[in-house]
C-alpha cells in the first residue's frame, strides 16, 4: 500500500523540490501552505507522516502538532519537523510535543529528509 507524505511548508520552491522527491520514491503527496489548511488535511486525509514546518503563516507549527496531540486519531501519526528553527529550546519544544525528529533545513539536504521518512515508515 502507497504511503502518503503531507508536507506542510509554505516555501513553495521547498515543498515541491521534496513532493516530487517522494513521488520518485513511490510515496503519494499531499500539501498545505499554511498550519490551519494542514490541521484541516490531517483530520481529513489521516497521511502516514506529516513533514511539518514550524513557522507557517497564521497557526503555526508548534499549534499543529499540539492540536494534533489533543485528537487521539491524529496523535499516533509520526511527524517530522523540517525548521529553520536551530534553537534548543525550540528543537526541545518539538520534540515534547511528540515529533519524532527535528531537521533543521539548512543541515539537511532533500535526499537525506527523504531518507529520514523512509527510516520513520519503516
Amino acid at each position: 500500500m502507497t504511503k502518503t507524505i503531507l508536507i506542510i511548508e509554505d516555501d513553495k520552491f521547498l515543498r515541491e523540490l521534496i513532493a516530487q522527491k517522494l513521488i520518485k520514491e513511490g510515496y503519494e503527496t499531499s500539501e498545505a501552505i499554511d498550519g490551519e489548511e494542514g490541521i484541516k488535511k490531517i483530520q481529513e486525509e489521516k497521511p502516514d507522516l506529516i513533514l511539518l514546518d514550524l513557522i507557517l503563516p497564521g497557526i503555526d507549527g508548534f499549534e499543529v502538532l499540539s492540536k494534533m496531540r489533543e485528537d487521539p486519531s491524529l496523535a499516533p501519526i509520526p511527524v517530522i519537523i523540517l525548521s529553520n528553527l536551530g534553537q534548543k529550546e525550540d528543537v526541545e519544544r518539538g520534540l515534547k510535543l511528540g515529533a519524532v525528529d527535528y531537521l533543521i533545513k539548512a543541515h539537511f539536504t532533500p535526499g537525506e529528509i527523504i531518507e529520514k521518512i523512509k527510516n520513520v515508515l519503516k
